[in-house]
């Protein structure tokens, strides 16, 4: 997807973006990450922009777009990229300390995956996710891991099981932090080691992208639902290891209910 050019002198500039404000719960979520986000930005024109106030150490030069799209993708779960607001690549490239060409190549990979839009000659405007939008990857992502989850608890033994439960009891610790990005990244890594037990690369590759993008939510969860959330992945995987397939259908079902 190509950004459009930078525009003439007589395109407006994007409306200023609001002063973000960090959730009560996980005040310190994201702040040992090189990837904070500027508290504002107003699209592509650069010109007139105040420079960003404080510095961040710069971001490696090595793998530098994959760390600037993860930086972005944390940024979306803690909601500090606001849906409906345009974000400029110059300006971000500014606050991680890089050029705008690996900020722009982050952002229209995270244009790919559905979480922001590119506004040409401004920049790219975080995706408004709605409920319908939310219930439907909800949905999506039952479909496709419930049944698996049934045969697993047929066919995998016990002791597999069992080797899972440290992940399982670190989304408890992660949603106990209060924040959502490290709640969202220990609980993507429980969900992808349980689909792998099926031993199907692609299931796994198809039911994390689904699983992100239903993270990228502006309907921010206190740090009670988050622990609530995480509790849920110690009885399912104690309905999995005792092979009871009714109670795992049960769980999983309430279970991605909650995510929508």
């Amino acid at each position: 997807m190509k950004q459009g050019a930078q525009g003439s002198p007589g395109t407006p500039a994007a409306a200023p973006v609001p002063a973000q404000q960090r959730p009560a719960d996980g005040e310190e979520c994201g702040r040992e990450r090189d990837a904070a986000v500027p508290g504002a930005a107003r699209g592509e024109h650069t010109h007139g922009e105040r420079p960003v106030p404080e510095q961040r150490a710069a971001v490696q030069r090595s793998s530098v777009r994959g760390q600037i799209l993860d930086a972005l993708r944390t940024a979306l779960v803690t909601g500090e990229l606001k849906p409906g607001e345009v974000y400029s690549a110059p300006v971000l490239g500014e606050r991680f300390g890089v050029s705008a060409t690996p900020v722009r190549e982050a952002m229209q990979q995270l244009a790919q995956e559905g979480a922001v839009e590119v506004v040409p000659n401004r920049g790219f405007r975080v995706v408004e996710r709605g409920a319908r939008e939310r219930a439907e990857l909800a949905e999506v992502r039952a479909l496709i891991e419930v049944p698996v989850m049934l045969r697993l608890a047929r066919t995998v033994p016990a002791e597999r099981w069992a080797g899972l439960r440290p992940l399982a009891e670190e989304t408890v610790r992660a949603a106990a932090s209060g924040c959502p990005a490290t709640y969202a990244e220990s609980d993507r890594a429980f969900h992808r080691a349980l689909l792998a037990l099926a031993g199907n690369e692609q299931l796994v590759r198809i039911a994390e992208d689904l699983h992100r993008r239903s993270q990228w939510s502006p309907v921010r969860r206190d740090r009670a639902e988050l622990v609530a959330d995480a509790t849920e992945h110690l009885a399912l995987l104690d309905a999995l290891a005792a092979g009871d397939v009714d109670v795992v259908r049960g769980l999983a079902g309430e279970h991605f209910a909650g995510t929508s």
